[in-house]
């Protein structure tokens, strides 16, 4: 029996679900994760904000550029109306001397990101008194990374953060397919009124992909996220799975009913976050979309042994444990926290996640 947990990012399936991932590999069930958008699609106009929702800052590798190289200096530009007639081979035109400067510079402020503090890349060696090389008193503290910088940091991050899933899937003897389609920032979503607002026209629910995939690895089990938080992802997610119980019986000898395969998830922690309540039943923003025929029932997974391996997994995701929570320790507590809330609120002791499965009426 095989179960696909549909994560919209590296992390989600392990945030949400770590708990009813672990249960069903001590069963012996196969448990594969389906990471939908872990691509980084263009990556020449990131802004600040777009690097900070990623998870990651401006930190640069050294830069490709040959603005290091000596033998470019004496013609680096073409300077309107000078020539170097007079000149030796090794020298150049002052002016072309500064223009190979601002390069120099410009690449030096992309390889320094990796520090505090930003030193100017003087290739002429100008000295202070005693011999102290002269730094660049306005870069100090540069903070702003140029288009290489922010192409490899962007690159890097989501590689890192696909290694991360991957070492989260074999601390819990799970499979994970990457389907590698572009993160929401890399879509242009700018700032978190975008990011948690509504999903922009054109911006469509890959489900042909979607079921693609989930057809072709034949799971007891479909799980998808709820959407709590409105993050656009995980709403698109949701949108594909209404998609998909729309059709009802889609699969061949014999073709099962969708809504015999597919539950939601709670997103966490986004649900411990805005303490999500469900004792009145779901509000309407998680249903609407769904087929008329089709409910969602509540099913409690009991999670209070695998809780610390829940904590344990989340905690291979070093890159967002920080961003998301400050530290490992106070992940730890909101996974406690959130486990002890869900169990409570079904009348029970211990750690719980709730999931939420489809019915069809009728």
């Amino acid at each position: 029996m095989s179960h696909i947990f549909i994560s919209p990012h590296p992390d989600d399936a392990a945030l949400s679900c770590g708990g009813l991932i672990a249960n069903l590999r001590e069963l012996g069930q196969n448990v594969i994760i389906l990471t939908v958008y872990s691509g980084t699609g263009a990556l020449d106009a990131l802004t600040p904000y777009q690097r900070q929702a990623l998870g990651f800052g401006g930190k640069a590798i050294w830069p490709a550029t040959e603005a290091f190289d000596r033998g470019s200096i004496a013609a680096d530009h073409d300077v309107p109306g000078e020539t170097d007639a007079g000149l030796a081979a090794w020298q150049a035109e002052p002016s072309r001397l500064a223009a190979t400067q601002r390069d120099a510079d410009a690449s030096a402020k992309e390889f320094w990101q990796r520090a505090s503090w930003y030193r100017r890349a003087d290739i002429s060696a100008t000295t202070l008194p005693r011999g102290r090389s002269a730094d660049a008193s306005d870069g100090q503290g540069a903070n702003e990374p140029g288009a290489v910088a922010i192409a490899a940091a962007a690159g890097d991050a989501m590689a890192q953060r696909r290694m991360e899933d991957e070492r989260y899937a074999l601390f819990a003897e799970a499979s994970v397919v990457f389907l590698d389609l572009a993160d929401a920032v890399f879509r242009g979503y700018e700032g978190d009124e975008q990011l948690f607002g509504a999903v922009r026209a054109g911006d469509d629910a890959p489900v042909d992909l979607l079921r693609r995939e989930i057809a072709r690895l034949e799971p007891q089990r479909v799980y998808f996220p709820l959407g709590v938080g409105n993050h656009v992802d995980h709403v698109l997610m949701r949108r594909t799975a209404a998609a998909l119980l729309a059709e009802g019986r889609a699969w061949e000898m014999p073709g099962p009913d969708w809504a015999s395969r597919i539950a939601f998830y709670e997103d966490f922690p986004y649900a411990y976050w805005q303490n999500f309540d469900v004792r009145q039943g779901l509000a309407q923003t998680y249903t609407a979309e769904l087929p008329s025929d089709i409910s969602l029932a509540p099913e409690i997974t009991d999670i209070a042994e695998v809780l610390e391996q829940k904590v344990q997994g989340i905690a291979r995701y070093a890159s967002q444990v920080t961003s998301l929570f400050g530290s490992v320790d106070k992940m730890a507590d909101a996974v406690r926290t959130q486990g002890a809330a869900v169990a409570l609120s079904a009348g029970r002791s211990g750690a719980a996640e709730r999931y939420w499965s489809a019915v069809r009426r009728g």
